[in-house]
């Protein structure tokens, strides 16, 4: 029985059927199916279509069956675009075969597995036909949560991050976006497995892993992902990592020799925490820094932290040396880049003394908060640049006032951390006193607060326009050199450094 009528155009209808279990397509996608005029999916050569399969309960039996079949999959091409042209051509002469019966006024269901938007060819069709043709989609159970239905565990709890991967990706990216997530899917394995597992076990994160074949399904297969032979892996099958709260595969590090690693976590925002310091804050069996910075790691279960003032950075460090040389893998935390007025060189200091010689020590790089507010700002660091602390807590002001005179004289941009605090607070009037000395009043000036976190705020000013009321313990302050320009564009201000220099 046909739905269609005459002068009026179709209905595209792009349906989810969920993970491969028949009864768990939704009732919404089951009514739809059944009252389609066209029922079209996708197949490889063989013909078969899985998504055929899936739907057949719902099917009325009279309906047209459009059955678009891919001219590859992962074999070569002698196409003269590649595989991509082969697939770009098949994309559009699918649409066309679609276009004609949303011409001819019949309903067209194109049935996908999971959901239609999640790395599905479905949508391929939806970006060719959805401007000219009514179209609406029915989400369906995806493959992610049919794979953590089978494990019986969720993947993620809590601040937990779940990050969805294909792996199609090259190793090296793989083995990166690994180290450094919480709980992982990775989808389109078959061919790619052999990648994946190498990507897995260079990222440290083979044993947490698991496979998940044909979820939901009649032949639904989970095992170790460790313990699975390469030559019988399907396009239909998927590594999932769940998070280490709940994955029984995840065990804390054994305590064996142990190391100190400091890491930076970037100035403020998560974002700006890399890769390979997440992979290090996972792997750790203790925390060890600056309360206010540990608070902005989430401990894995079983992870002992250990929180201290921002003011005893050396016996910090002796105590992150002693959980070390007792076995534990210990990461400090700073902000920033660990090596620019942070930890890494209280650490280096005290682990020179002879009784640590034996404790492996190693830095981990940050974003440093100098270059997050240049970044903010546009490129003020983009030719020679000083970067000076205006604390006098571990060095005499006299040394401070001198190096920042003799990076005047050398005109050299200057970074400038720590200017004030809550009981520093003449050194930044100092400072304003020696630059009106020393450069013009309109030599730029750029105020960065709490960059990368909640309260940022970036100022560009003058020596003349600068207020050193504003500034307080999360400001630093960029004083730019005598080439340092402010261009006012309709896109957007920006101030740089060129690269090039008179002389």
């Amino acid at each position: 029985m046909s739905t269609s009528t005459p002068g009026c155009r179709g209905k595209l209808w792009g349906v989810g059927l969920g993970p491969g279990d028949s009864e768990l397509v939704t009732v919404k996608a089951a009514k739809v199916i059944g009252a389609a005029d066209v029922i079209a999916y996708h197949s490889a050569r063989h013909g078969n279509s899985i998504a055929r399969g899936v739907a057949e309960p719902y099917l009325r039996g009279d309906q047209i069956e459009e059955r678009l079949m891919y001219p590859v999959t992962v074999e070569a091409t002698d196409h003269p675009g590649g595989y991509r042209g082969a697939l770009d051509d098949f994309y559009a002469a699918s649409a066309d075969t679609l276009a004609r019966h949303l011409r001819a006024g019949r309903d067209v269901c194109l049935l996908a597995e999971g959901d239609p938007l999640f790395f599905s060819s479905y949508m391929h069709m939806h970006k060719r036909l959805a401007g000219e043709f009514d179209t609406e989609i029915v989400p369906g159970v995806t493959s992610v949560s049919g794979a953590s239905a089978a494990l019986g565990l969720p993947l993620v709890e809590g601040e937990e991050i779940l990050t969805v991967v294909p792996g199609t990706l090259p190793l090296d990216e793989l083995s990166t976006v690994f180290a450094g997530a919480d709980a992982l899917a990775v989808l389109k394995l078959g061919r790619t497995f052999t990648t994946v597992r190498s990507a897995l076990e260079q990222a440290g994160r083979l044993d947490e892993a698991w496979y998940v074949e044909r979820a939901s399904t009649s032949a639904q297969r989970v095992v170790p992902l460790a313990d699975v032979d390469p030559s019988e892996v399907p396009y239909f099958s998927m590594a999932v990592v769940p998070g280490r709260r709940n994955n029984p595969r995840f065990t804390a590090p054994e305590r064996g020799r142990g190391e100190v690693v400091v890491v930076g976590l970037g100035p403020g925002a998560r974002a700006q925490t890399t890769p390979q310091v997440r992979a290090e804050l996972a792997a750790a069996t203790d925390l060890v820094g600056y309360r206010t910075y540990l608070g902005r790691v989430l401990p894995r279960p079983g992870q002992r932290v250990h929180a201290s003032d921002n003011r005893v950075e050396a016996e910090r460090a002796e105590f992150a040396l002693d959980l070390a040389s007792r076995g534990a893998r210990v990461a400090v935390v700073s902000s920033g880049d660990p090596g620019v007025f942070a930890m890494a060189a209280a650490v280096a200091e005290v682990a020179a003394q002879p009784r640590w010689s034996d404790v492996p020590v190693r830095i981990v790089p940050g974003v440093t908060a100098a270059t997050a507010v240049a970044a903010v700002a546009g490129a003020p660091l983009g030719h020679d640049f000083a970067v000076i602390s205006l604390s006098d807590r571990l060095k005499p002001w006299e040394v401070i006032e001198a190096r920042i005179t003799h990076a005047l004289h050398a005109d050299l941009v200057i970074a400038v951390y720590n200017p004030g605090s809550q009981s520093r607070t003449w050194q930044v009037p100092r400072l304003h006193d020696l630059l009106r000395e020393l450069v013009p009043s309109d030599r730029v000036m750029i105020v960065g607060r709490d960059v990368g976190g909640p309260e940022e705020s970036m100022t560009v000013t003058t020596v003349g326009g600068f207020d050193p009321s504003v500034v307080d313990m999360r400001t630093m302050l960029i004083i730019g050199s005598s080439t340092t320009t402010v261009a006012e564009r309709a896109g957007g201000r920006l101030v740089f450094t060129p690269r090039h220099h008179s002389g």
